[in-house]
């Protein structure tokens, strides 16, 4: 197995090498595939294309317009664990989801530093034995796949590439075979500080390339092994930091010696950048009909902060070589207020607009990630009563408004298990006879 594993990584190696001869020429001498600390990449550095060199392809006009759900690590850790339950557990939800009109699905496969299958890098998810590396005897994943193309709907698989513990999951529960308990605890300073808690919470250092490294195999061996038709991330990336608190410094000591010139804002974009890039293209170089895509907080304003995420949207959706789609939360209602109850910039179609207009920079297909889950509740949106308890029918003019920009490619629920609630129902009868036109 070390044998394989050596040949896999030295042939990926040579692949990515000559790649990046192709690309840059003599213009660019880039390591393949895992740069240093002092490598500049991202705002401002002349490298902010990334490793692109696919484009997707076709005019979003002609193609089918996505109608997704994400299934969540919650809802999978409400399943059967024995394999026939398994199974018929996942039929029933995929039966549904076609039965709602959708045409894909987006399933945690990673959530905390895990697999939902096999993994070479990675320990058994919690959330398919019902213990963090534990064999359930069966390929949660492999099922999955299959179930869901057999009722003509796309599997996309959704990655945590960051986080390793959080709600239903300690670090007590780690397996002791993870990777970050393998850093963590070895007795090795400098690769314990690939590993850091924040706040209570575990995650890896963004700025390693060992981490990098980790995650992109990791992406690697689930497009080489499975039909998967994408590779998913969420809004996880950095933490909220205050680099003028030492309990909330996160990444950085390796910022102060890393030579860089950037601003550490800057910087951690950099490193989030790098594996966004390094994601693409290990994707693109095994499968390139596979999609990419990141499905960030919805309100612009937080995505660039410089204390938290670092989610470099602006390079992402105007650079080629980053995303093939992005899937903003935009899970506001249209009459949503400030506190101070004036209009809040991030009301769904304000910040619809904000979005087409970050779309129009580049190529970057774009799906709305709508919330499903907040009908018929009380969400705190600043109304005397909130939209959600006043109107059963935002998500459909949501579905409504976004088709008739022309800019919209598709939708995304969250999630699966709100389609179910009684609180949402009137608000599901309303939006289903839209998407299924």
């Amino acid at each position: 197995m070390k044998i394989q594993r050596f040949i896999k990584n030295m042939v990926f190696a040579i692949v990515c090498g000559l790649f990046f001869t192709g690309l840059s020429g003599s213009l660019l001498s880039i390591r393949c595939a895992y740069a240093s600390s002092k490598d500049e990449f991202g705002p401002g550095t002349g490298l902010a294309g990334g490793y692109g060199v696919y484009s997707p392809s076709g005019d979003a006009g002609n193609e089918e317009e996505l109608k997704g759900v994400w299934i969540s690590y919650l809802e999978l850790e409400k399943l059967p664990k024995e394999r026939e339950s398994f199974q018929k557990a996942v039929d029933q939800m995929f039966d549904n989801a076609k039965s709602w009109g959708m045409n894909a699905v987006f399933v945690h496969v990673r959530s905390h530093s895990d697999a939902m299958y096999p993994s070479e890098y990675y320990p058994w998810s919690k959330f398919a034995s019902g213990a963090a590396g534990k064999d359930p005897g069966y390929d949660p994943l492999d099922y999955m796949i299959k179930a869901a193309h057999a009722r003509g709907l796309k599997f996309h698989a959704w990655l945590n590439p960051y986080r390793i513990t959080g709600y239903l999951m300690s670090w007590d529960e780690v397996s002791d075979s993870s990777p970050a308990k393998q850093w963590f605890g070895n007795g090795d300073k400098a690769e314990s500080r690939r590993v850091l808690n924040h706040n209570g919470a575990w995650y890896y250092n963004p700025s390693f390339p060992e981490v990098r490294e980790l995650v992109t195999k990791g992406v690697a061996e689930i497009v080489e092994n499975y039909q998967v038709d994408g590779i998913h991330f969420d809004d996880y990336f950095y933490p909220e930091l205050n680099d003028d608190n030492p309990s909330r410094w996160f990444d950085l000591p390796e910022y102060l010696t890393s030579g860089s010139d950037l601003s550490i804002a800057n910087w951690r974009r950099a490193n989030v950048n790098r594996l966004v890039a390094e994601t693409y293209h290990t994707v693109k170089s095994i499968n390139p009909s596979v999609t990419f895509g990141i499905s960030p907080q919805g309100y612009v304003d937080h995505l660039r902060s410089s204390q938290k995420l670092f989610a470099d949207i602006d390079t992402w959706m105007s650079t080629e070589g980053y995303l093939d789609y992005i899937m903003p939360q935009i899970y506001w209602g249209f009459e949503t207020r400030k506190a101070d109850k004036t209009p809040a910039p991030y009301a769904f179609e304000n910040n619809l607009k904000t979005w087409i207009d970050l779309k129009n920079r580049g190529n970057v297909k774009l799906y709305l990630g709508l919330a499903a889950y907040r009908a018929g509740t009380d969400t705190k949106d600043y109304n005397d009563i909130s939209e959600w308890l006043r109107r059963d029918d935002i998500l459909k003019r949501q579905v409504e408004m976004g088709r008739q920009s022309g800019q919209v490619s598709g939708y995304c629920f969250y999630s699966y298990s709100s389609f179910l609630e009684e609180a949402a129902e009137k608000e599901v009868k309303n939006l289903l006879p839209v998407l299924a036109r």
